[in-house]
């Protein structure tokens, strides 16, 4: 075998470990997700078990990530298609995982961003601009000024920045959300389609 292609199997453990914390998820719950034994995704982690298709795709399938992404194979084709997640960390803990969706810098800005739990108090935060997200997955506790707002996959959030805010998982289960950011203060305009 190629050395590139065993680094490439050799790496797949521990980037589905890494993927497992970050949505902070245990053994046991991504067992429950995916229908396989606890004791196959611990040796899949530790290299110990080769990765295999009907090991993978559920693993993408509940990771919600394209499989190439999820096992870091090299980039082909047009290197403009090829999203890059970015890790945010306070001192003590993973706080979330952004893939950003634009690049264009001064405008309206579209992440998806996987919100980490955490046993730590919110921290409210002021900044210029205006937010909006869409969940994908997961309860998120949004707070803003002085409410508190649990939201459901296929609800949204539209507020501004400039109030005291925080939002992450209403749980000990990770979120997802499409986060739309407009920095000067831009406000999203909904139009609704009259149904045919």
């Amino acid at each position: 075998m190629e050395p590139a292609l065993q680094q490439l199997l050799d790496d797949i453990g521990p980037r589905l470990h890494r993927i497992r914390q970050d949505r902070g998820l245990t053994l046991e719950e991504l067992a429950a997700a995916t229908g396989i034994s606890v004791s196959t995704l611990s040796r899949l982690e530790a290299g110990k078990r080769r990765p295999t298709l009907d090991l993978l795709l559920p693993l993408a399938t509940t990771y919600r990530m394209a499989l190439e992404q999820m096992i870091g194979a090299p980039m082909t084709g047009d290197p403009r298609i090829h999203l890059t997640p970015h890790h945010r960390q306070t001192r003590t803990r993973l706080d979330s995982v952004v893939i950003p969706l634009t690049t264009y810098p001064g405008r309206l800005q579209v992440f998806k961003q996987i919100l980490s739990p955490s046993a730590e108090p919110p921290i409210l935060v002021t900044h210029p601009g205006h937010a909006f997200f869409y969940v994908l997955a997961g309860t998120v506790r949004l707070l803003v000024a002085d409410q508190e707002r649990l939201l459901k996959p296929g609800e949204t959030a539209d507020f501004d920045a400039g109030l005291p805010h925080w939002f992450g998982p209403a749980d000990r289960t990770a979120a997802e959300v499409l986060h739309l950011f407009g920095p000067h203060g831009d406000r999203f305009t909904p139009s609704a389609l009259p149904v045919v």
